[in-house]
């Protein structure tokens, strides 16, 4: 009786390992690669802000149109800094007028020099002419010495307007700099009162409205290539390792379900985002779909290595401690390359080994 029981349970058991998966490793392309939610952004995607607080006052671009370079994109309310430079522009113009115009006031000083030269002259002429006489003994003393005093007050008295004439352009020359720069300074501070498009590109977003108050601090909208786009990805720390320039990646996206594009790995951010513990990287589209939307959500896996005739079998039938299971036992086996459902099996076992699956 006790040798049937044995027999019966060794027949049970003899079933059981019948009804375990069994199979065999297999020579395969084994794939490696890093998975990573992805996003697309328009490339040079930016938000815009505003130099100077304020209302804004009009848009001079609305929601998908397209910028040039130093477009004009909202106005906010400038009405004195816009009279402050008329001001300061008015204020160029008169400096402008004093130093070069025809009512300038340093062609004033010019008549009354070029006088001074001709009376300088003449009485230089008339003061050498008696010097001569007296030198001869004709003339008298008192008429000497009126010439000759004649000719010092004439020649100080040009020396003086000389003098006056320099000191005057040089105060007009700096007058007219200094209405130069404010002019330049009023016109920057109203320019700032402009928000203008850094890119040439496409307005994405704008949120505000005409009469809305803005600030510094807050984004006014946002601006992006046209044609353009990038692929954002989250990769996990642990993984970020791995990621090198121009390594291949496979897109899939939520709006084009049934389709994988190709993609390759142009930046690779090194900071980490604290909050979510992941690194960002760029890859671009080697061939982007036709239509594309910021924001657009998707899934991308970066391709890290691929070997060719690998010997596998799924990760699901490896124990833990890199070991099999056979019909024979466990086996010890050495892994190579893994990805989410191979395994590389360098050596422990062949393709002729036969391999049941572990009960769960």
């Amino acid at each position: 009786m006790r040798f049937f029981k044995i027999i019966v349970l060794s027949l049970l058991f003899l079933g059981c390992e019948g009804n375990q998966d069994k199979i065999s490793p297999k020579r395969t392309t084994l794939t490696v690669s890093v998975y990573a939610s992805a996003t697309v952004q328009p490339d040079s995607l930016y938000h815009i802000y505003a130099a100077v607080g304020g209302i804004l006052d009009h848009n001079f671009k609305e929601e998908g149109d397209f910028v040039l370079k130093g477009d004009p994109v909202l106005q906010i309310i400038d009405r004195a800094p816009r009279l402050n430079t008329e001001n300061a522009f008015l204020a160029l113009q008169q400096s402008k007028e004093n130093l070069e115009g025809n009512t300038a006031v340093l062609k004033e000083i010019e008549d009354e020099v070029y006088a001074a030269r001709l009376k300088y002259l003449n009485d230089s002429i008339n003061f050498a002419r008696q010097q001569r006489l007296w030198e001869q003994g004709i003339g008298s003393k008192a008429e000497f010495d009126t010439k000759k005093l004649a000719f010092q007050l004439s020649q100080n008295q040009h020396k003086t307007l000389k003098a006056r004439y320099i000191r005057t352009r040089f105060e007009l020359e700096t007058k007219m700099v200094q209405a130069q720069n404010s002019y330049q300074s009023t016109k920057i501070a109203t320019e700032d009162f402009t928000v203008h498009s850094r890119i040439t590109g496409r307005v994405y977003a704008l949120f505000k409205e005409p009469g809305e108050l803005v600030s510094t601090i807050e984004p006014l909208g946002t601006i992006g290539s046209e044609h353009d786009f990038i692929i954002e990805m989250l990769i996990d720390e642990v993984d970020i390792i791995k990621i090198q320039l121009d390594q291949q990646v496979l897109i899939t996206l939520e709006a084009y379900p049934n389709e994988v594009f190709t993609a390759r790995v142009s930046k690779i951010y090194p900071q980490k985002e604290e909050r979510l513990q992941t690194f960002t990287i760029e890859a671009l589209f080697n061939s982007p779909p036709k239509l594309l939307y910021p924001g657009l959500a998707g899934e991308a896996n970066i391709l890290i290595t691929e070997k060719k005739d690998a010997l596998t079998i799924p990760r699901s039938y490896l124990l833990e401690g890199n070991k099999v299971k056979t019909p024979q036992g466990v086996v010890d086996v050495q892994v190579g390359l893994q990805n989410l459902e191979q395994v590389e099996i360098l050596s422990g076992i062949t393709e002729a080994t036969l391999l049941i699956k572990p009960t769960q």
